[in-house]
């Protein structure tokens, strides 16, 4: 402990208006008041900045309470620093100051602080750009790449104006998409089925056809038996042109936005999820969870485990939706 107050004098966060320059004491003032580890250490010299100097401070467990009020008046430093530096305990600190009969600062209202926060570069701004919106790294890489906190690159780039990307394992923006040429052609043109398309181009059929409605493509609703009703379906289309997604949407006061290119681009910022606009898209529209991300942006498994969380039943797996059936009976 005594050699934590000896360190603490030539360590100071304010001046001090007798002390040395910058508020350090000077050699002959870290000679008087430094401690002794012994009891018979001689009695320090007074503080000579007038403030401490005025109260009646007797040491207290061979800690001179003296040299604690003249840290904590003269030269600004919060009790949690004289803890720290001390190697007391911070309540401590603050009883014999107490009891000292010195006036304690608001909490929060501490000594200066030093300024521990760097600069930031001037390119910054372009750095982020490139390394987030163009390269497409993720926020912890760039933290580790610029020597800064996530939160921190987070926080600049909002600063910036760099449009933050969805958080999670199901990100938007990152989804595999296909070529639109390619699928066109395979597709549309050869008239390869979803399953065909797949394969040849080593994905999956649910990457095709979402790719395919982003994309605003006519898709063959398939089935295992011939069915009546149209054959192909520009399913955003399709959803907006629903009466009843049409009332629930007004209801909700959410605007159509046409197809023409990947979810994210649709839908810069997802429309925010409510339980009774699921509710009523997903019982009464009938709607299944990927047309409700069609509509609101919103990922599917978001809009799943959102159901999920605010207790919403589901249908049973398998089928066709409500929506679907209704669509190609033509009502």
């Amino acid at each position: 402990m005594a050699e934590g107050l000896a360190q603490t004098a030539d360590i100071a966060n304010g001046p001090c208006p007798d002390t040395g320059v910058g508020g350090r004491l000077s050699s002959p003032d870290r000679d008087v008041v430094s401690v002794r580890a012994d009891a018979a250490a001689p009695l320090r010299a007074p503080c000579r900045c007038g403030h401490a100097a005025t109260f009646q401070l007797p040491d207290q467990d061979g800690v001179p309470v003296a040299d604690l009020a003249h840290w904590y008046l003269c030269e600004g430093i919060s009790t949690y620093r004289i803890g720290q530096l001390t190697g007391l305990d911070r309540q401590r600190v603050t009883r014999w100051l107490q009891r000292a009969g010195v006036p304690l600062r608001p909490r929060g209202a501490g000594g200066t602080r030093p300024q521990t926060r760097r600069a930031d570069p001037p390119d910054l701004a372009a750095i982020l750009t490139e390394l987030y919106a163009r390269q497409r790294l993720t926020t912890p890489q760039i933290g580790r790449l610029l020597s800064m906190p996530d939160r921190t690159v987070r926080t600049r780039l909002r600063q910036y104006g760099i449009r933050i990307r969805t958080r999670g394992g199901w990100q938007r923006e990152d989804r595999r998409a296909l070529p639109a040429g390619t699928l066109r052609m395979l597709y549309s043109v050869y008239g390869l089925s979803a399953d065909d398309v797949a394969r040849k181009l080593d994905t999956s059929r649910k990457i095709v056809l979402r790719t395919a409605h982003d994309l605003g493509m006519p898709v063959r609703t398939g089935g295992a038996a011939p069915q009546s009703g149209p054959e192909e379906i520009q399913l955003i289309e399709a959803l907006y042109a629903d009466e009843l997604v049409q009332g629930v949407l007004a209801d909700h006061e959410i605007a159509p936005v046409p197809a023409g290119g990947p979810i994210w681009q649709r839908f810069p910022e997802p429309i925010p999820l409510t339980e009774w606009l699921v509710r009523d898209l997903y019982w009464r529209c009938g709607v299944g969870l990927s047309h409700i991300e069609l509509v609101t942006g919103q990922p599917e498994h978001t809009v799943w485990g959102f159901m999920r969380r605010a207790g919403i039943a589901t249908r049973h797996p398998g089928g066709r939706s409500p929506f679907m059936r209704r669509w190609r009976a033509g009502s």
